[in-house]
């Protein structure tokens, strides 16, 4: 199994969650960008980079419980799914602006909720495929570490 769809089971491991977001699309995201030809290469390194953003949103849902984030995780799926063109990608996030916004105005996290938030922003930034890559290894690491339960335990 690739980083990538370790990444993604990471962040969705329910069989509802797996059933939803493990579409085709997204776990063919990373290898698209991989055998894409030059002219589709900048629309599947965008593919790849949504899959990445929406796990580590969903993780950060998950771990706190946060619903600005998980609305955003499926607003990035959403344009993963059916985005046609990096500007479509742009516009129907675009639309959403105000949700992304959300997720770091007002929302108390642990220190692995940062982490998270850290690697988010570094996806955004990524560029170029290997600070994604790299972004990514750093996230699968970090996923295998999430203890949920005890998030769950310290809201009680």
């Amino acid at each position: 199994m690739s980083s990538y769809e370790t990444l993604l089971r990471l962040a969705f491991r329910s069989p509802e969650d797996v059933a939803h977001y493990l579409t085709p699309a997204t776990l063919g995201a990373a290898a698209g960008f991989e055998r894409a030809s030059r002219a589709d290469q900048a629309f599947r390194f965008e593919q790849w980079r949504l899959g990445v953003a929406t796990s580590l949103l969903r993780l950060l849902a998950d771990l706190g419980d946060h619903d600005a984030a998980r609305r955003a995780a499926d607003v990035l799926h959403r344009a993963l799914n059916t985005a046609r063109s990096p500007q479509d990608i742009d516009k129907q996030i675009g639309k959403e602006n105000k949700l992304f916004e959300e997720i770091y105005t007002d929302l108390y996290v642990n220190d692995e909720g940062e982490a998270l938030l850290d690697l988010f922003a570094r996806t955004l930034d990524a560029d170029a495929p290997d600070l994604l890559a790299q972004v990514q290894a750093e996230a699968v690491d970090l996923a295998r570490g999430l203890d949920f339960e005890r998030n769950d335990e310290d809201e009680d």
